[in-house]
């Protein structure tokens, strides 16, 4: 009886060792089996710099890998998305308001510089092959040259 007794003793006190609060003094993450992930892991990682994103609400993300993985997260596409700006590779990187706006509306400026103008463009043939712009041709067809 005296054995039972000890093993049980045992038992209880290996239970409570897996319950007791882990040291931590460093306040570092908890890895996959609960323990702190070893420091110089932590200091590799660089998970002890913060990064803050005003389209996300000025939500931190902690590490260099977790900042750039947000970007195709729901919460940063949502802050695009309120702001009426599209998700896209060009804001990669742009964390303020003002400047994921300011980079939209230059987007805007050089899409238009680079847009079709038909009035400007758009171009004729004529019946002997010649390329003309489309006032030209008008001009001529009205002449009566072609």
């Amino acid at each position: 009886m005296g054995t039972n007794v000890a093993n049980k003793e045992e038992d209880a006190k290996t239970d409570s060792d897996d319950d007791a609060p882990v040291y931590n003094p460093k306040n570092l993450p908890l890895g996959w089996d609960g323990k702190p992930i070893p420091y110089w892991l932590y200091k590799l990682h660089g998970l002890g710099i913060e990064y803050k994103c005003e389209i996300c609400g000025n939500y931190s993300y902690w590490g260099r890998r977790a900042y750039e993985r947000h970007f195709q997260e729901w919460r940063h596409s949502y802050g695009m998305k309120c702001l009426r700006i599209p998700n896209t590779v060009h804001f990669k990187e742009i964390t303020s308001i003002n400047d994921a706006l300011a980079l939209h509306q230059k987007l805007l400026m050089d899409s238009d510089v680079y847009r079709f103008k038909p009035e400007v463009e758009e171009e004729f043939e004529d019946s002997d092959g010649n390329i003309l712009h489309k006032k030209e041709y008008l001009d001529l067809k009205r002449q009566g040259l072609l």
